[in-house]
């Protein structure tokens, strides 16, 4: 998986790529992650990427020229899909993560100030992603929980992919509670289904935690889980 990456922080995505599973899988080749600053592609020689709105109003948009031809100077292999980040765009969900995972190519488009001009909208033609109903100053952070997610869905990422199907959401439900040592801890001891080595009973039991949790915590999944097809 390849995910090319359109900020004007490369430090911002490439920390992240320094530390624990994702540095891994980048060493490995699993994923790489490149960055493209669209401050390289003015044509001012004061590098400027933003300006102030027609119309008026508060604060700078980004200009379209240094993102479009930024984004063209990407070398886009066939199983490729472009994404903008943007409080805008549809929420982001497991589902859509596993989706992206079926690409070999990823190419994010991170906004800042007061966002996009319009015009790269209607010329790149990206699928609005949105991680959640509030806004942040920039598109790096939303970027990196996609890069991170979809990552996961990628085999060798994990230890074992088998991880990732265990994971909140997987199935529609919330992700059972984990133990480890130790047995007893303040008066709090691991339940008694995890040690006896009856591995049905331990499933059923860790499917029962999934249902209780996801209706007691998060009813809108449960709800939807009860009445799937």
């Amino acid at each position: 998986m390849r995910f090319d990456v359109l900020t004007l922080f490369p430090e911002l995505i490439q920390s992240h790529m320094d530390f624990s599973i994702m540095k891994r899988a980048s060493e490995d080749g699993i994923i790489s992650v490149n960055t493209i600053n669209p401050r390289d592609f003015t044509l001012d020689k004061h590098k400027k990427v933003d300006d102030t709105p027609y119309g008026g109003g508060a604060g700078m948009v980004l200009m379209p020229q240094p993102y479009v031809d930024a984004y063209n100077s990407v070398e886009k292999c066939e199983n490729s899909i472009t994404l903008m980040m943007t409080p805008q765009g549809e929420p982001f969900t497991d589902q859509i993560s596993n989706e992206l995972a079926q690409y070999e190519q990823i190419i994010i488009l991170c906004g800042h100030y007061e966002g996009f001009d319009e015009r790269i909208r209607e010329i790149i033609k990206p699928r609005e992603i949105s991680i959640g109903d509030f806004v942040l100053t920039g598109g790096e952070l939303p970027a990196l929980c996609v890069i991170d997610s979809v990552s996961r869905k990628i085999e060798g990422t994990l230890g074992k992919i088998e991880s990732a199907h265990d994971d909140s959401f997987a199935d529609g439900l919330l992700e059972y509670p984990h133990y480890t040592k130790p047995r007893e801890y303040m008066g709090l001891e691991v339940p008694e289904v995890l040690l006896n080595g009856n591995h049905k009973l331990i499933e059923e039991f860790r499917m029962a935690q999934k249902i209780e949790r996801t209706k007691r915590k998060r009813p809108d999944l449960y709800e939807k889980w009860k009445n799937r097809d």
